[in-house]
Parts: structure tokens; sequence; C-alpha cells
């Protein structure tokens, strides 16, 4: 098979040919948007799911949706180390270039602008260049809007002068905020408020976020009516239907086919996870001689596959960890394996490494912190990656 003609993707966040399995999200999504624009009242979104199963594309392809409404999008991408407002900024002065130029009221829009300023130089932090990031734009700041210092309240402020802006329009504006755990909780806590105020006005703007599984949790934490804030979407592997159109219609489109064997044999390596999907489906294409694939070319494109994987999917996520971190995941995947990988008590991994649980909790703590592992259920944990229990096995072995 040409390789030039492949057409599987497994990257980090990069849409696959075929989004599949993903219409029912996409379809309400659709829904939310003209509801909002309508003045109708809808919560803002939380996309949740382990790594793997296609939370950013399906994040991607929601703002894309937006975008094809004549929307105001921007898109933050959050860390634990940094405040969400300059990165708010910058995506809401995104917003305003694809709402700006369909104005008709020049005054409303330098008005916005004026307010994103003075929330942006609210901000002590500095852009990627090491420098302080100033909106690119010549409008003096409007002080005394968005710029309190209270960052619940100026975000409100801020929200709310940019759903004018999109509602003048008959659109809405919206923030895209990817690994949304990340947010630091004071963040985190302000953007609830913000999210509840601005829902209460019914003013055109919504938030949607992506996060581990533990995100729900999280923000219900940050705020406790969280849990009616937002309306939740639990992003998990796909059905065996969909994992197959997610294979056969790429390569359809090259005028290739896959043998019903060779179909199931992807199902069994991969497990539905849209990830691994793609990443067995362009190995397993570029060794198949020819169409239809058939299973003998999964069996040896698998190890080339799973090579990969090692690497660049569980392997970097294991370099990161400290030694008593990966002491500590190692002890979880052996315990994975007698309880059928699901969420691991915490006293159990104690007992595992002979260990007292409270000597245990800055390993613990430092897996969370750095996404490889989650509080599933109150006083136990489990892996974020798909499988890596698995990994960890297979090292030790």
């Amino acid at each position: 098979m040409d390789p030039v003609r492949n057409p599987y993707a497994p990257g980090a966040g990069q849409r696959p040919p075929e989004l599949a399995g993903r219409d029912r999200e996409v379809r309400q999504f659709g829904v939310v948007l003209e509801r909002v624009a309508a003045g109708r009242p809808e919560r803002s979104m939380v996309l949740s799911g382990l790594r793997g199963v296609g939370k950013t594309v399906l994040l991607n392809a929601l703002r894309s949706l937006a975008l094809s409404r004549a929307w105001g999008t921007g898109k933050v991408e959050a860390r634990p180390d940094r405040s969400i407002r300059l990165p708010i900024a910058q995506a809401l002065h995104a917003a305003s270039r694809e709402l700006a130029p369909r104005h008709r009221d020049p005054e409303r829009v330098e008005e916005f602008l004026g307010v994103l300023k003075a929330f942006a130089l609210e901000s002590s932090l500095k852009d990627r260049k090491g420098m302080r990031w100033r909106p690119p734009y010549d409008v003096p700041a409007i002080r005394g809007r968005a710029d309190s210092g209270d960052l619940e309240l100026d975000l409100t402020e801020l929200f709310a002068a940019a759903a004018e802006v999109a509602g003048d329009l008959g659109v809405g504006a919206a923030i895209f905020i990817d690994e949304m755990q990340d947010v630091p909780p004071a963040d985190l806590s302000a953007l609830c408020g913000a999210c509840h105020e601005i829902s209460q006005r019914a003013v055109p703007f919504i938030v949607v976020g992506a996060g581990l599984p533990h995100l729900p949790t999280t923000l219900s934490a940050a705020k406790s009516y969280a849990e009616r804030l937002f309306r939740y979407v639990s992003v998990d592997r796909l059905e065996r239907d969909d994992a197959d159109r997610a294979l056969t219609v790429p390569a359809g489109t090259e005028d290739v086919e896959f043998e019903p064997s060779a179909l199931d044999a992807l199902h069994e390596v991969t497990d539905g996870y849209p990830y691994f999907v793609q990443a067995f489906g362009k190995a397993t294409w570029d060794v198949a001689p020819r169409s239809p694939i058939s299973a003998d070319d999964v069996k040896v494109a698998a190890p080339e596959a799973e090579a990969e994987l090692a690497v660049g999917f569980f392997g970097s996520r294991y370099e990161r960890a400290t030694p008593a971190e990966r002491e500590y995941m190692r002890a979880m995947a052996e315990l994975g394996a007698e309880l059928a990988d699901r969420p691991i008590p915490t006293s159990e991994v104690a007992v595992r490494l002979g260990r007292k649980p409270q000597s245990l909790s800055p390993a613990r703590d430092g897996l969370i912190k750095k996404g490889l592992v989650y509080a599933a259920e109150r006083g136990s944990v489990a892996f974020t990656v798909p499988h890596f229990g698995s990994f960890l096995r297979s090292q030790r072995a």
C-alpha cells in the first residue's frame, strides 16, 4: 500500500479523517448554539474522559461548528502554573477578530476592546516570549470595567461585554478550554462563578471545557453548584460499529477495503480507543501489500504500532514520573491485573509496597498533578491513560 495515501492520523488532538461515534454530541451542540443565539437558556458544556478518547478532537470539532454558525470563538489550553486571565484575554481577542469585521457599529466593538484591554492589563503574566502581553490594537483601556482584580467579577464583565457584541449580530461568543482540570483552583472557582452569573443573565456566551475523568469532581469542589451549572458529556471508547467506520470510511476514499477478520483483529487490539484505532490503522496500512487488508496484515503491523505507542503514548508519560511515582504506578499496575483494571484502593497500594498510606501521599499527589492518575472514587485511584497498567506490566516482565 502506498504510505503517501495513508489516511489515518494518530496525532495528539489531530482530527481523524472520519469523526466516528461523535455525531450525537455534535448534533446536541448545534442545538445549544441555536438556543443560545435565540436567547434561550442553556448550560455551558464539559467533556471528560481518559487520554486518547478524542476529547481535544471533539472540542475542536465543536469550535468548528460554532465558527460555521458565525460565532466568535477562542481557545485556551490550561496549565496548572498559570492564571487563566491572560489566556482568556488572548482567546477573546481572537473572538473579536471573528466578530468585528461584520459589526456595523465600530463604537460598540471599540468599547468591547477597551474592556478587554483593561482586563488584560490587570495581569502581570508574560507571554511565551517572556514579554508582558498587551492587546495588539490601539484602543484605550476602559478603566473601571473588568479590571477590579477580582477575577470572578472581571470575567463576568468581560463575558457580558463579549456577549453584547456577538448578540448585535444575532450570534454568540464561546471560550473553549482544553485540559480544564489544570486551571488553578482559585481561577476555576472564579470561572464557575462567572458562568453562573452569565447564565442567569441569559446572554449569548458559553464556555466549553474538556478534561480528565475527575474534572466534574474538580468543578464541584470549586463551586458547589457546578454540578448543575454545566452539561456533562462523558467521552468514551467507540462502539464496535463506530470503530469499524473510523477505519473503513477513510480507506474507502482510497478504494481500499478491509476483510471482516481484519476488523475483528483491529478491534481486539484497539479496544475501541480512538487514538489506538488511528495508530493501528496507520501501521496496518503501511505493511499491507494490497487491498483488501487482512488479519495477517494486522498481525504483522501490531509490533510496530505497539512499539510506537510504547514510546510516544505510554513511554513519554512514564518518563515524566519520579522513581517514587513509578514505584507507585507499578504497584497500581500489579493490583490492576488482580482487580481487572478497576479503580485501585490506595490502602491496597500501601499494602503492596509495605508502606503506610500517609507516606505515599506525595507520590500519589505528584501523579495526579502530572495527569497520570486521578482519584476515581474516595480512597481509590485509576490511570488516566487507557491500558497504562498493561504497559507497565509488560515493562516489568
